[in-house]
């Protein structure tokens, strides 16, 4: 299509000859699972997967029959049978992680060889196919994509493999301004590259069916043009040797639909984005390294920084409308869980690769950016309970959706999980609401006096379990000499551990309650919307925290009071969850600042690699972004 006019559009025919491709919007209630023969397929699955979910179930049956042990002395209630179900569904989801991050750790250590041939180290390999880069975009700040954009249309070049690719930047945007504001940002990013640029721009008039729709159009108008295509967020950046590998590998290997990489997370300014960044660096390999090991060929898509084979997406992944009542029915938006599903559905492999490097993103610069994003993504999960019914999908897909859909309902989880767990000692120690007090009562004291050895040994298991993939992950830092350096040295990088994992824990509580009251209003049929992202500054004036953080703090105070009137030991106890809840306000406001940032940087505390010695790609475009006129 043409682009409408503007004073600064770019010149006429940036947009290549159209070449379109058939994409057949899939059937939820029919389809076949096709399962050919994958070469690409690692070996000896059967047996990953049995020892990582057949070691998951054992040890939480084992765990299972400790807390009933504690529970069955009179019989089990119906309020102890509540917290039997929920201990074992959380305890479950705890070791799953816990054991894929040990099959992760192992492999860490024993550096083993990317799949699908990729070989970082090796020459560069030769392509015989062209590849589209597409940056999906959504009301962003023009001038910032355009400088990314820059950054690795020059890292391609300097591969001397620029010739095979294409970028387009497919524009979502919706205010006039911001629209003008892209024109003449992509007008400029032409001209700064010249006679080799190879960089096209599209405004949709119809913004339907958001990020999947605007995806969907490219391949409907412009795929059969292109073998394989590779989709970019907005904050996407990605060196031009990762993206040459990606796309030889995907010309390789016939049978391979969607190769994921391991995004790192950089340019993290605030102490909140600093603290992620370095949890995703420490942490990131170790999770991804096992969840890679045992899905196999069944990889899950996060989205972006994947490369993706057009005619398999084309023919499998056109997205239906769900059916039943909103907010689950509509568009889906969650899309890369499903396209992986039926990408899988349709007979193809699809692969995570986290020993690739050069495959980066930002987070959000603060927790109320981090929880805004997620109340989106809450809806998207929990819509997907309307896709697992589905016929044909592979079991590991199911699964994909399972553990997203369950992500969410941990939160409301854990929360039921506590006060059962604090009502059922409560009732047996004669509570009522009459009476105000029990002198020296504690939940605790209630749970050891069943089988004390018993409670401890539940609840050192579960810490362990909870804590040990940050161990691991601190450890395979520790034996990785230019990962331990990077990451500022063992005694920094344990500082760092220790920090984050007191801050996570701080936050949690605002998390959780945050999380609880998306999942009720996904439920209670409330839309999310669909808002662009904050990418560098996540400070909010304090009349904005007192709106966004003032009930919760207030509930704080009311809970602590009331553990307090009831005893001084059961406020005690509930003091972590408390004060998380309390202190909410400055814990998100110091999450936000910059200087806390800038303070912990000069000490190279929450270093990261990527931070130290950054690569050429972020360097330029960092350098591109800071300039005024951006030349």
């Amino acid at each position: 299509m043409s682009l409408p006019p503007g004073p600064a559009a770019p010149a006429p025919g940036n947009l290549p000859p159209e070449s379109p491709l058939a994409m057949p919007v899939q059937t939820l209630a029919a389809g076949t699972l096709r399962s050919p023969p994958f070469p690409t397929r690692p070996p000896n699955m059967r047996w990953r997967r049995f020892a990582v979910i057949g070691s998951a179930v054992s040890v939480t049956l084992f765990a299972a029959y400790q807390i009933w042990w504690l529970l069955r002395g009179n019989g089990i209630d119906p309020l102890e049978g509540t917290l039997l179900v929920l201990f074992v569904l959380l305890f479950a989801w705890i070791v799953q992680a816990f054991v894929g991050a040990v099959a992760g750790f192992v492999l860490v250590l024993q550096k083993r060889p990317a799949r699908l041939g990729i070989r970082p180290r090796d020459p560069l390999p030769a392509l015989v196919s062209r590849t589209a880069l597409l940056m999906p975009i959504y009301n962003e700040e023009p001038g910032r994509l355009m400088a990314g954009l820059q950054a690795m249309h020059e890292s391609l070049a300097a591969t001397g493999r620029l010739g095979h690719f294409d970028f387009f930047v497919l524009s979502d945007t919706r205010r006039p301004q911001l629209q003008q504001e892209e024109r003449a940002a992509f007008a400029a990013l032409r001209a700064r590259l010249g006679a080799e640029a190879r960089v096209h721009y599209r405004l949709r008039d119809d913004n339907s069916e958001r990020k999947a729709g605007n995806i969907s159009d490219w391949v409907r108008r412009w795929g059969g043009a292109y073998p394989q295509f590779l989709i970019l967020d907005a904050d996407s950046l990605m060196t031009g040797d990762t993206l040459v590998r990606l796309a030889a590998a995907m010309q390789g290997h016939d049978d391979v639909a969607l190769i994921q990489t391991l995004p790192v997370i950089v340019n993290g300014s605030t102490l909140f984005a600093r603290m992620q960044q370095f949890a995703g660096r420490v942490y990131g390999p170790v999770i991804a390294y096992g969840v890679a090991w045992w899905h196999g060929a069944e990889s899950n898509y996060w989205g972006h920084n994947a490369m993706i084979r057009t005619r398999a997406f084309a023919e499998c992944a056109g997205l239906p409308e769900l059916r039943g009542v909103k907010p689950f029915a509509g568009t889906v938006l969650s899309h890369d869980f499903v396209e992986a599903a039926l990408l899988r559905r349709g007979g193809w492999a699809l692969h995570m690769i986290p020993a690739l490097a050069g495959s980066y993103e930002e987070g959000p610069p603060s927790l109320t950016d981090m929880l805004v994003r997620d109340r989106r993504w809450c809806q998207g999960n929990l819509q997907h309970g309307a896709v697992l019914p589905a016929r044909g999908l592979h079991w590991v897909s199911r699964w994909h959706l399972l553990i997203g859909i369950g992500h969410y309902f941990t939160a409301p989880m854990w929360a039921m999980l506590m006060i059962v767990g604090i009502a059922i000692p409560l009732l047996h120690a004669g509570f009522s609401f009459g009476q105000v007090s029990l002198e020296g009562f504690t939940p605790a004291g209630y749970w050891r006096e069943q089988d004390e050895d018993r409670f401890l040994g539940v609840f050192a298991l579960t810490m362990s379990m909870l804590l040990s993939p940050k161990l691991m992950g601190w450890l395979a830092t520790m034996v990785d000499p230019v990962m331990r350096r990077g990451c500022g040295g063992a005694l920094r990088s344990a500082a760092g551990v220790l920090l984050e994992t007191l801050l996570a824990a701080l936050m949690a509580p605002v998390t959780m309650y945050v999380q609880s009251r998306g999942v009720a209003e996904v439920l209670a049929g409330r839309d999310s919307g669909w808002e662009s992202q904050r990418r560098d500054d996540g400070s909010l004036p304090l009349r904005e925290l007192l709106r966004l953080y003032g009930g919760m703090t207030l509930f704080g105070i009311g809970a602590g009071l009331a553990a307090w009137m009831v005893s001084p030991a059961l406020a005690a106890w509930l003091a972590p969850v408390v004060l998380g809840l309390v202190l909410s306000i400055p814990i998100v406001a110091l999450g936000a600042s910059r200087a806390a940032g800038a303070w912990l940087r000069r000490h190279r505390v929450f270093a990261t690699p990527e931070e130290l010695a950054p690569p050429d790609v972020l360097v330029r475009a960092n350098a591109l972004r800071a300039a005024p006129s951006r030349d």
